[in-house]
Order: structure tokens, then C-alpha cells, then sequence
């Protein structure tokens, strides 16, 4: 039988991560999959092959509706290849698969392939594909087994027409009409994919805006911004029945007003979210507690109830984002080996890859306001930059919230070109716990997107914006 200081089960940001930084300090690491390809949800169906249909279909949307005007002219139709656009993904998730692959072997890392679940709480058995097992000892095991997209009580994902993130990745055909139910990241992201192709597209929300859980303007903008491309929006709509006749789906709902209103498409999306997975895991012969919502319980250090287990990732309490994973690997590898690491859970930024993009960390004002903390804020609009000018992306802002009485930056919250790459400045400004004034003053490089940031942080210091 194998020993080891550490075994991770599953090999998604959160996993591989920590059994890198578990190597990294000498500890013998094993990396349990299930699947033949290593990466999780991240990287095979979700955050890598999400982002490379972004951008081959922002690509397109490009030199069909916007080259002209940069002097750009082509003879003939633009044509869209889904086949081979689909094949690109493919590849990037490859090509970044393989990179994992490379970091285990660089590492020194076992990487056992099957389905591993606890024999005790030192011991875990695999179950391999072909039929064969394999039981391996380890001194503490990390659980990071992810997450699954969730759905609704009644509605049959048939994986053909009504489909999840996973099949909207893969389709033969672009949709003539999609429905998406749901209209957080993922739902808006694939819709916006597809809208760029050639399909209609209608999102269905519960709530009163879409991407509810970040600031109100920023689902103000994005919407607006959204419908300008020909999105149509249902916010406060509540979903009753998803039926599928043939090649056709006709979803009925409830609006606001509690009348029955019907979208008929042939393709329909489910993005509801997504659900913690420990199927397989038998997490009670090890003695690890699951909570109500199908999630690890943990404290804070991320141990579960069994003092040599921990969790993190989708599995655990908190945001489902592949970075918030990967701060949880490297917190857990350094506290197994003695040390005192630190994650700020309101410093972990979220991020929408739609065009334009929308990021935000800290606090959003409608919870400062539920809070009764005292703020000031400062705003400034994209279009206001020359580089955006340049470049045609004029849509979005940002905007600084920091507190009234001591200036410190409390929540950014952005939308506009390149936002999910300038949303690190602000989430080093708040590590350090940075006041408005003190990123007011500092040099930003002309012309960029980033001058935004310093023209907002200007607004709120002293409402004292240059350019505006």
C-alpha cells in the first residue's frame, strides 16, 4: 500500500493548486481524478473553453459589424465555422490540460486516475475504470471534488435541446431561437456567444435584475449594454414548466404580475447555478460531516469535522469561483505544514466575461447601505477615456465606494473593456487598505482603460475628476 503525506481528491484549480504547493514544501503528494483529462470543471466545461467561444465569437462579431468602420473592408459573407470554432476550444483546453499534466510530473506528483472515496479517515480506496481498485494511506486528504450544474425540480435535462453549460460548450448547430433560464455568469456568457452567431436570445430571471448578487449598476449597465446587442431580457419571471416537443421547447412562466407568459425556442439553457458534489466520496466512513446544502462542513482554517481532513473549492461555503479554489489549495498545503496563512473572503473578485466585462470586490452599496455604514462614492464613465474612443468600447464605468470619515476603499465595482484584468489594481489597493486619495495619486499610464480607476478614485476623494 501506498502512504502519503497528502492525497487530494480532484484535480480542478482548487485541487491541483493545493497538491503543488503541498510538493512545493516537501510534503509526498497523490492527486485523485475520476476523469482522464485533470482541470475540473475549470478547465475542461466551464472557465477555459467558456472564454476561448468568447473570444472566437467576439472575433466574429467584430468583422461583421465593426470592421468597416475601422477601414477594414471584406469581399464576400463572413461565414461562421461552429465546427471549427468548437475545435479551437478543444484545443485550448488541451493544450492547458496538458499543462497540468506537466506540473504534476515537474512536481513529483502521483496522479492516480478512478473515483476515490474514504475507506476511514486515513484511508482511501480508487476505483479505476477498469474494473480494478486501489487503497492508499494518507496522513491528511484534501477534498476538492467540486461542483455540478444544478437544475430545477422539474425540469428534464435531456441534454439535446434542454441542455446545461457542459452541452451549450459542444453544439453542432448555432440555435435559431435560445432560451436561457437564469441570468447570472454563465447563462449571460453562453447567451452572449450565441447571439453573436446568429441566434435569438431571451434570458429568463427569477430575480428583479440580472446578475443579482453584484451592485445594482453594474446590472443596470450590463443590461442596458446587453439589449443594445439584441439580448432580450425577463427579469422577475418565475419559471413553471420546461417542455420539449420534438425540436421545439416551450418554457411556461409568471411575471411580476402573476400572469402566465410562454417563450417557445429550440434550444434552452439551464443556468440556475451550480451544486456542491461528493457523490462517490462516502464522506461518513471517514466521519466528514455534509451540511443541508450538500456542502463539506468546515471551520476556519477549511478542517473538516475530522481533524486531518479539510476541503475547499465549490465543495465548501462561499463564492464557486476557480481563484477563491485555488487561494483555498495554497491556504490548506501551508497550514498542513505549520504555517499561518491568511485569505480575505471580501477580497476575492468576481468577474463576468461578457463584452463588455463587469468585475467587482468589496462591498456592493446595497450592502453598505443594509450595513448602515456611512460612504461616499465615486463614478467614471468609460466613454470619457480617449483609449476607449480608440478602441470603439465606450460602454461602462467605474465606480469607488470608500468610507465617508476615513477614505478608505471599501468596493469597486466596474464594467467595460478589460475590467476583469483592471479589477487586480483594486484588489491590491484593498489588501493594502488602500484610501481613494491614495490611488488618486497615483500614475496611471495614458492612454488606458485603467485611467478609469483614477479618475473614479478622484470622484470619490473630493468629487474631483479631471476629465469629466
Amino acid at each position: 500500500m501506498s502512504t502519503y503525506d497528502v492525497a487530494v481528491i480532484g484535480s480542478g484549480p482548487g485541487g491541483y493548486v493545493a497538491a503543488i504547493r503541498c510538493a512545493q514544501l516537501g510534503m509526498k503528494t497523490a492527486l485523485i481524478e475520476k476523469y482522464s483529462s485533470l482541470g475540473g470543471t475549470c478547465l475542461n466545461v466551464g472557465c477555459i473553453p467558456s472564454k476561448a467561444l468568447l473570444d472566437s465569437s467576439h472575433h466574429y462579431d467584430d468583422a461583421v459589424k465593426h470592421f468597416e468602420e475601422h477601414g477594414i473592408e471584406i469581399p464576400g459573407e463572413v461565414k461562421v465555422n461552429l465546427e471549427k470554432m468548437i475545435e479551437r476550444k478543444q484545443s485550448v483546453v488541451d493544450q492547458t490540460v496538458d499543462g497540468i499534466k506537466f506540473l504534476m510530473n515537474k512536481n513529483k506528483i502521483d496522479v492516480i486516475q478512478g473515483v476515490g472515496s474514504f475507506k476511514d479517515a486515513t484511508h482511501i480506496t480508487i476505483d479505476k475504470t477498469e474494473g480494478e481498485s486501489e487503497t492508499i494511506e494518507a496522513k491528511h486528504t484534501i477534498i476538492a471534488t467540486g461542483s455540478k450544474p444544478s437544475s430545477l425540480p422539474f425540469i428534464n435535462i435531456d441534454k439535446e435541446r434542454i441542455i446545461t453549460s457542459t452541452e451549450a460548450l459542444k453544439l453542432k448547430e448555432v440555435p435559431k431561437h435560445l432560451i436561457v433560464i437564469g441570468g447570472g455568469v454563465i447563462g449571460l456568457e453562453l447567451g452572449q456567444v450565441y447571439k453573436r452567431l446568429g441566434a435569438d436570445v431571451s434570458v429568463v430571471e427569477y430575480m428583479d435584475r440580472i446578475i443579482p448578487t453584484m451592485d445594482s449598476a453594474l446590472s443596470k449597465e450590463l443590461t442596458k449594454s446587453l439589449k443594445k446587442q439584441g439580448v432580450k431580457f425577463y427579469v422577475s419571471h418565475k419559471v413553471g414548466s420546461v417542455e420539449r416537443n420534438g425540436e421545439k421547447i416551450v418554457i411556461k412562466a409568471e411575471d411580476k404580475k402573476g400572469k402566465e407568459v410562454e417563450f417557445k425556442g429550440d434550444y434552452c439553457l439551464v443556468s440556475v447555478g451550480r451544486r456542491p458534489y461528493t457523490d462517490g466520496l462516502n464522506a461518513d466512513a471517514a466521519g466528514v460531516k455534509i451540511d443541508d446544502r450538500g456542502r463539506v462542513e468546515v471551520n476556519d482554517h477549511l478542517q473538516t469535522s475530522v481533524k486531518n481532513i479539510y476541503a475547499i473549492g465549490d465543495v465548501v461555503k462561499g463564492a464557486m469561483l476557480a481563484h477563491k479554489a485555488e487561494e483555498e489549495g495554497v491556504f490548506v498545503a501551508e497550514t498542513i505544514a505549520g504555517q499561518k496563512p491568511h485569505i480575505n473572503y471580501d477580497l476575492i473578485p468576481g468577474v463576468v466575461y461578457t463584452w463588455p466585462e463587469v468585475a467587482a470586490v468589496g462591498k456592493t452599496e446595497e450592502q453598505l447601505k443594509e450595513e448602515g455604514v456611512e460612504y461616499k462614492e465615486g463614478k467614471f464613465p468609460m466613454r470619457a477615456l480617449g483609449r476607449s474612443r480608440a478602441s470603439g468600447d465606450i460602454d461602462g464605468m467605474v465606480k469607488i465606494l470608500a468610507d465617508a470619515k476615513t477614505d478608505e476603499v471599501l468596493g469597486v465595482h466596474m464594467i467595460g473593456a478589460r475590467v476583469a484584468d483592471l479589477i487586480a489594481e483594486a484588489v491590491t489597493a484593498m489588501e493594502f487598505r488602500a484610501s481613494a486619495e491614495d490611488i488618486s495619486r497615483m500614475s496611471h499610464a495614458h492612454p488606458t482603460y485603467a485611467e478609469a480607476v483614477k479618475e473614479a478614485a478622484l470622484a470619490a476623494t473630493d468629487n474631483r475628476p479631471i476629465h469629466m
